[in-house]
């Protein structure tokens, strides 16, 4: 039972992002924009890096990324072939991109130095689930990224509220201590969680936790 509603809950989400995908930036221009700009402005990527972003969509953060750390090995993946093949026209030939979910990252162990996934993480069905296979795939002392909507402030959560209840793709945004909770439960007690505002609608939360040498 299970599975077969897992396996529903996907579908809806390629569903309505294979409908969007061609459609996508020129719709959510500013909210693209602006949450990419942002979180690029808090990472530090060193020379030579090899850095994996989960959910990469049209592939508007990974063009960023491209941009501002030329040295870096890029990989995306994203369950979307319609979104993919968008990110695929704009990305360089070296950005290596497949299809994966965050709850089955196809990757092996200590993988990636950096994994990032921006506005991705109130879609996944499988929080703690996710969250340690994005740990899983990092290198020792690798650094964990995310950025999402933030339930702390009014305005999302009245769009978590709408959308939760109109759009199957969609899951659930979540406050910071619930954040908190899910890190904890997936390893990660210690994690660091920084909120903002990007205009009157949105609030954000960026978490960066480095993964723990045993």
């Amino acid at each position: 039972m299970y599975a077969m509603n897992q396996h529903k809950q996907r579908d809806h989400v390629v569903k309505e992002y294979s409908r969007l995908a061609s459609v996508y930036d020129t719709r959510w221009s500013f909210y693209i924009e602006a949450t990419t700009r942002e979180t690029i402005a808090r990472l530090s990527l060193p020379p030579g890096a090899r850095l994996l972003d989960v959910g990469c969509g049209t592939g508007a953060l990974l063009e960023r990324l491209a941009h501002n750390f030329p040295q870096a090995t890029l990989v995306g993946v994203d369950p979307v072939p319609e979104m993919r093949a968008v990110a695929r026209e704009r990305l360089p030939a070296s950005t290596e991109l497949g299809e994966g979910w965050a709850e089955e990252l196809p990757f092996e162990d200590d993988s990636f130095d950096m994994v990032v996934s921006c506005n991705v993480f109130h879609y996944i069905r499988q929080p703690v689930v996710a969250l340690k296979e994005m740990t899983r795939v990092l290198r020792p002392n690798g650094e964990l990224v995310i950025t999402d909507w933030c339930d702390d402030y009014l305005t999302c959560r009245i769009c978590d509220w709408c959308l939760r209840r109109f759009s199957p793709a969609h899951f659930k945004a979540y406050r910071e201590r619930e954040c908190l909770g899910l890190l904890k439960e997936a390893g990660h007690p210690q994690a660091q969680i920084q909120r903002y505002k990007i205009n009157w609608l949105w609030g954000l939360m960026m978490v960066k936790v480095a993964k723990n040498v045993i």
